[in-house]
């Protein structure tokens, strides 16, 4: 990237649409799209002061493209901290193509994927948390997601972070002064008051790395796991939770082969619900390495929905054999969350669900569900369910949670640091030996919001986000 180019590209989806955006930002991003913009009104494009519109015709030559609104934003109080213009025109690729090539020919480069906001953190518009949550807040397909996005886009985690290291970093200059009069031993950094901020640190940091666990499945969808034997009707049930056929549903047992995945927000949250195989014993070669499959989701989800069909549970005999099954799944996998989903109950009189209900309710440590997935019974109390096995309380309070893997292993790293430190202390070790951990620690915060990266670090992350943005 050269920070002297003026870039262009298209800041809306590709394809025909009524309205699409050609973002220009760079220092002459003004003059080389003034010579191509001819306004009603006969003004200058580079008269006009920022955050102005006007209307007119965008010409090559003689030659109409197209009547476009053109937006003209100057220096730092634009998106990028550049001059920036934004041509809203018809949406045909036809035309935004043309648009494009004629800005080009004026000389402007093709941006490359997320330019435009490296140019914002480059300019001090935002640090490289708030950057990286742009395209965590424009991919965020629910509630829980764009909220995590937002806080964080805001400056939330950044503040965090930039807090204690301001902190930190003010403790350090005094532990180094010191290394300046060692022959007076004197302290200027007063060990109690430090011992106290390293509790702080250490507190801070602890939570921020603890609310990974739960931001990450928050992020990417919380995967539930349907599993059971074949015909339990767990297709169905996931045609239920997403009210659409989109697992077939066949009276043939073993007709789910493969995992069918899927996506829903429940009061906001998303949920990526696996439908699996049914486990059994089989000898068709597929349908075993479906099987095997349902196992490694099994061990993948978050959550995992352990489906039963009723009149099988109502024999004894049976029910023996489930109980035994249930168990040998849970111990398999013990930290699992499972809940057992009993389906078919539409199938029984009212005094057998009742009986039913009773004497599942004993099986050690599950929860349980009553439902019938092919007349809807029983879903919302299911869906409630789910909710309660989400720890949503930080998100409900608006606490920062961490979902970037890369702030994750800084955050660790960090940790390391400041523990290393607090047994510094603890031992009594002098100024010099604490002030080489504690510039680690701030080295690992700075990585965080960008005060310290490489040109590697920013492609990483940029090169993750669409072109126009």
């Amino acid at each position: 990237m050269i920070l002297n180019d003026t870039i262009v590209a298209v800041a809306t989806p590709p394809g025909s649409g009524a309205i699409a955006i050609i973002r220009v930002s760079g220092p002459d991003a003004i003059e080389f799209t003034a010579p191509v913009f001819q306004a009603h009104n006969n003004v200058d494009l580079k008269d006009q002061k920022t955050h102005t519109l006007q209307l007119g015709y965008i010409k090559d030559g003689k030659r109409i493209i197209d009547e476009s609104l053109v937006s003209v934003f100057h220096g730092k109080r634009s998106y990028t901290g550049t001059p920036t213009v934004e041509i809203s025109c018809h949406g045909s690729p036809f035309i935004q193509q043309e648009i494009i090539n004629l800005l080009l020919r004026q000389g402007c480069r093709a941006a490359n994927p997320g330019e435009f906001t490296m140019l914002a953190f480059l300019n001090g518009k935002m640090d490289l948390s708030q950057a990286e949550a742009v395209a965590d807040l424009v991919a965020s397909d629910n509630e829980a997601a764009h909220q995590i996005a937002m806080n964080q886009m805001r400056g939330g985690f950044a503040d965090e972070i930039q807090q204690l290291r301001d902190e930190l970093l003010n403790f350090a200059s005094l532990i180094e002064l010191e290394l300046d009069f060692t022959e007076e031993d004197v302290e200027f950094a007063d060990r109690d008051q430090f011992q106290d901020l390293v509790f702080k640190i250490q507190k801070t940091l602890s939570r921020l790395i603890d609310s990974f666990a739960v931001g990450n499945v928050l992020k990417k969808g919380i995967p539930v796991a349907i599993v059971g034997e074949p015909n339990a009707g767990k297709s169905t049930l996931l045609n239920a939770l997403l009210n659409e056929e989109r697992a077939i549903v066949s009276d043939i047992a073993g007709t789910t082969r493969d995992t069918i995945e899927d996506e829903i927000a429940i009061d906001g949250i998303g949920f990526r619900f696996i439908d699996t195989a049914g486990i059994r014993e089989t000898t068709d070669e597929i349908e075993s390495l479906g099987i095997q499959k349902t196992f490694e989701n099994i061990q993948k989800a978050s959550i995992t929905l352990l489906m039963i069909p009723s009149p099988i549970a109502l024999n004894e005999e049976a029910k023996k054999e489930m109980i035994f099954d249930i168990n040998q799944v849970k111990n398999r996998f013990p930290d699992k969350p499972f809940l057992i989903v009993v389906n078919k109950i539409d199938l029984l009189e009212e005094q057998q669900v009742a009986e039913l209900e009773e004497s599942l309710s004993h099986i050690a440590g599950t929860d349980l569900q009553l439902i019938s997935a092919k007349k809807q019974i029983g879903i919302e109390a299911l869906t409630d369910k789910l909710l309660n096995y989400v720890n949503t309380s930080a998100l409900r309070s608006n606490d920062t949670i961490v979902t970037n893997s890369r702030h994750y292993d800084s955050l660790l790293k960090a940790q390391k640091e400041i523990n290393h430190v607090q047994e510094g202390l603890n031992m009594g070790l002098t100024g010099d030996l604490l002030a080489i951990d504690i510039r680690q620690a701030l080295h690992y915060f700075g990585e965080i919001t960008g005060e310290i990266t490489t040109d590697d670090v920013l492609g990483n992350i940029f090169a993750n986000f669409c072109i126009g943005k």
